[in-house]
């Protein structure tokens, strides 16, 4: 067709310049210059000088666009690495699995299921599931989940506790011992052993 016949023409190597070490160096009719050395890598400029292809010969892309963001595909892993100016990094995974590292440190992975994960630098984790649960962990362990039904979980060195959206919470201590305390004002405390100690209404 003429289209093909017009890009076929437009591609058409004005200069050809062979080096001594196996280097190739072209310049298309269409102002872009394409960089061939020995080991297969080649290096395409645009026109324009503002966009940089490098193409490795183990299949690894590297683009530098005119925005300065650097993208990085690696062949094997088939992994996509971006990297953004100021300083965001962006991975893709063939898995669907998306990883954002922020300059401060703080990471955002965000799965296949749609469950993201944030790793704050100042130690703090949170993980969001798609059925509204959130898991807060803290730097010195303690974990707090929030469950899509109102529930809460915390978890210490020193108890585990379960508060219910009816006021009734649960505490087990690391001792063993329970103690429930319930929306109705009643207080039960059992041992370590689970015998009733306590139970005032």
């Amino acid at each position: 067709t003429l289209h093909q016949e017009r890009r076929k023409s437009e591609e058409e190597v004005r200069e050809k310049i062979e080096y001594h070490d196996g280097k190739v160096e072209e310049l298309l009719s269409d102002g872009r210059r394409i960089l061939t050395f020995r080991d297969g890598t080649k290096k395409e400029i645009s026109a324009d000088k503002r966009m940089t292809t490098i193409s490795f010969s183990n299949g690894d892309v590297k683009k530098i666009m005119p925005d300065q963001r650097v993208i990085y595909y690696y062949a094997d892993a088939q992994t996509t690495h971006t990297a953004y100016p100021d300083g965001l990094e962006l991975l893709q995974f063939p898995n669907n699995q998306i990883e954002k590292h922020y300059p401060d440190g703080t990471q955002e992975i965000v799965f296949p299921d749609h469950t993201v994960k944030c790793l704050y630098n100042d130690g703090l984790k949170e993980t969001f599931f798609p059925d509204g649960t959130v898991v807060k962990v803290e730097k010195n362990g303690d974990k707090i989940v929030v469950f899509s039904d109102g529930q809460r979980e915390i978890h210490t060195a020193q108890f585990r506790r379960r508060e219910y959206p009816d006021g009734t919470v649960k505490t087990v201590f690391c001792n063993g011992r329970q103690e429930t305390k319930y929306s109705t004002g009643r207080v039960q405390i059992k041992d370590e052993e689970g015998n009733l100690i306590l139970d005032k209404k």
